[in-house]
């Protein structure tokens, strides 16, 4: 079955918002339409719609005009298995002592290596996006410098690879929360996958907004991998979460906004311990 694309894009969220709602009124309809926000501090909205047949190009246009966007680009995509696709091209990931891979390339496991098994189909997280790695790294300089950790959280965990990191280095259960129902799922699945039910508690959260995460503080690390706003949101919590000498990796934070992130964390108790860039993406490790 071909798949169509339209795309375009326009300043402002609510305009954007407001076109992806007049999309779904198309003819033939969308089966998914998407508003997302492009992480530049530009302000572009991106709105996009997939279609199981040609879409209607003219009421495209209009709709373009009428929310003063940018002409819509359509396009047809391949048939393609995706899945078996990306397993074919995303070879594992070392980071340090810890070895991300698929169950079709279980037999690479290297001797000595902590692996960490995550389905290439699953939510975000699979080791090979600079952010996951960034985080992945950080941890294993902190347990090369001897760091031991007792409580550890995963803010925004999505496949729960940094949490189920944690709990294969460490005795204690770790928490792993998402505000995101679905990412939650993946969790469990990745942390049953991994001999490591009951040890990768997850839970479906806001920040550190759950009864369990309150009861568990203060944390001696916590990752999250999110975005800048959303971490600079989180600095406060984080303050109040971390035990003094406790550390935070954060990281989905662009080269260029590292800086901006700094500022706000020192300014909540926080001081950098090492931060690295891998292409356009910088992980840091502040300490409390």
């Amino acid at each position: 079955m071909p798949t169509f694309t339209a795309l375009t894009t326009l300043t402002g969220k609510d305009p954007a918002e407001a076109l992806g709602l007049a999309m779904e009124n198309l003819v033939p309809e969308p089966t998914g339409v998407g508003v997302f926000e492009v992480e530049d501090g530009s302000g572009i909205w991106e709105v996009g719609g997939y279609f199981t047949e040609e879409p209607d190009l003219a009421g495209l246009a209009l709709l373009a005009a009428l929310h003063g966007a940018k002409d819509f680009v359509v396009s047809e995509l391949p048939e393609v298995d995706w899945v078996a696709k990306v397993k074919r091209e995303l070879a594992p990931v070392e980071a340090g002592r810890f070895f991300v891979y698929g169950s079709h390339d279980a037999d690479k496991l290297p001797e000595g290596s902590i692996g960490l098994l995550i389905e290439a189909a699953m939510a975000f997280g699979t080791g090979h996006h600079g952010t996951t790695l960034g985080c992945l790294k950080a941890l294993d300089l902190l347990i090369s410098e001897g760091f031991e950790a007792q409580k550890v959280a995963d803010i925004g965990c999505g496949t729960a690879v940094l949490a189920m990191a944690a709990a294969k280095v460490w005795p204690e259960p770790v928490w792993a929360s998402d505000i995101d129902e679905v990412a939650v799922d993946v969790a469990l699945a990745n942390a049953r996958s991994n001999g490591l039910e009951g040890k990768v508690n997850c839970i479906e959260a806001t920040g550190f907004d759950h009864a369990e995460l309150a009861t568990a503080a203060p944390f001696d690390l916590v990752f999250a991998n999110i975005l800048k706003g959303p971490l600079i949101g989180l600095s406060p919590d984080m303050a109040t979460h971390i035990r003094p000498g406790g550390y935070a990796i954060l990281s989905g934070i662009l080269n260029h906004q590292a800086d901006d992130v700094v500022t706000v964390y020192e300014a909540n108790g926080f001081t950098v311990h090492n931060r690295a860039e891998i292409g356009e993406w910088t992980t840091l490790c502040l300490q409390r």
